[in-house]
């Protein structure tokens, strides 16, 4: 378990320094300073106020440091580390990891980031730091134990928004938040990973092609130095930082409690809209999603389009359509129309067509291949697009 604690939670806005609005001369003693094990987000910040520059804040004596507000251990700490960590190695640690450092004094800091009330002193960057930047930005996230439901939903969603010009944050966690970032990808949209680890451990270890991915058609952002592995308070304070960057966050499937759940209510501190994707009373993945619908702190959407709307962004329409390319022929058809979220077995779907199951086997195949069957395991297929209830409304 790592020493970093979650940062200490600042007065108010006006608190922070006015940012210079140009890389720091001392950036290495930034790094420095935020990879010495103990020194929270809060830590930083008291130096960075107390102090003239971040290297005369490494330089400080305890006594100094103390005034700065500093606690007894993280000094201890602090002053131990110095005789370890050489600012310059760790400036060039970070860069051989294909990271960048970004300061609050930066011009390259996000302006929307700038806004929440505990905004990081300092973000590692890898990737396209412009991106962090992107004025039409939305959040979506998840359970990890994602339904068959949530996926559609969360394909759907995240690839219609990116293919609208939307940049799509997510935690990069399995589940959910990992589906957002392979559909906005797949759409040739830009998406921004935020880690819960630094930028040398890539969590889960599953996903380090869909990290390189997203670093070369994105970007990816943590707050954490280089050496930071993950754990249980890393990725909770995270989500603060995935809701600062974004107009607003749809929660798609979330019991009670979870990880999604924390983002939400960091959308509701920070004042940005909050959205959620109805589900199935009767599953328990639905609950934290279905109670926040019902609280009316969060908006129910369906499509991209309501999404679009809530936010008060305008698109194309043609971008949002939702037809496929190819439709079933006649042959295809009877398996077809049974397609739909809910996952069907091959055996049913070949006793309702009334047709032999190697048969319904080979439709389904060039069924997939136009794009309108999935199959998601144990014989069960499912519409990769289904219609929501009613029909798509154009």
């Amino acid at each position: 378990m790592s020493d970093i604690r979650p940062a200490t939670e600042p007065a108010g806005a006006h608190d922070f320094p006015e940012p210079t609005g140009r890389t720091p001369d001392d950036l290495a003693y930034w790094v420095a300073l935020n990879a010495v094990r103990g020194v929270s987000s809060g830590a930083v910040w008291a130096l960075r106020r107390s102090f003239a520059s971040m290297e005369q804040a490494w330089a400080a004596s305890a006594g100094e440091l103390r005034r700065a507000g500093l606690e007894a251990k993280v000094i201890d700490q602090l002053l131990d580390a110095r005789r370890d960590i050489e600012p310059e190695a760790a400036l060039a640690a970070l860069e051989k990891a294909d990271g960048r450092a970004i300061a609050w004094d930066d011009p390259a800091y996000p302006a929307r980031l700038r806004e929440i009330a505990d905004p990081p002193a300092l973000l590692h960057v890898r990737g396209d730091v412009d991106v962090l930047s992107h004025d039409r930005a939305v959040a979506i996230v998840g359970t990890r134990r994602m339904s068959t439901y949530a996926r559609l939903v969360t394909e759907r969603l995240a690839g219609d928004l990116a293919g609208s010009g939307i940049t799509i944050v997510s935690g990069m966690a399995s589940g959910v938040d990992s589906v957002a970032h392979r559909a906005a990808l797949d759409a040739g949209g830009p998406t921004i990973a935020v880690w819960g680890t630094g930028l040398g451990t890539v969590y889960p270890t599953a996903n380090r092609t869909l990290a390189r991915q997203i670093a070369e058609q994105g970007a990816i952002a943590t707050e954490y130095p280089v050496w930071m592995r993950g754990s249980a308070e890393n990725f909770p304070q995270r989500n603060r930082i995935i809701s600062g960057l974004v107009l607003g966050t749809i929660v798609v499937e979330a019991p009670l409690p979870s990880g999604a759940l924390i983002t939400a209510r960091y959308a509701i501190e920070h004042n940005r809209e909050i959205m959620a994707v109805p589900g199935d009373i009767f599953k328990a993945g639905s609950q934290g999603t279905n109670a926040l619908i019902f609280r009316g702190e969060a908006r129910a959407v369906t499509s991209a389009a309501e999404v679009l709307e809530t936010l008060g962004v305008s698109v194309d329409p043609v971008q949002l359509a939702l037809q496929p390319v190819v439709e079933p022929d006649a042959d295809e058809r009877p398996i077809a129309n049974q397609l739909n979220a809910s996952p069907k077995h091959i055996d049913a779907m070949a006793e309702t067509a009334k047709l032999p199951a190697h048969r319904v086997s080979a439709i389904l195949t060039m069924l997939e291949l136009k794009g309108l069957a999935r199959h998601v395991g144990g014989g069960r297929y499912v519409h990769p697009r289904p219609e929501p209830a009613g029909g798509s409304g154009g």
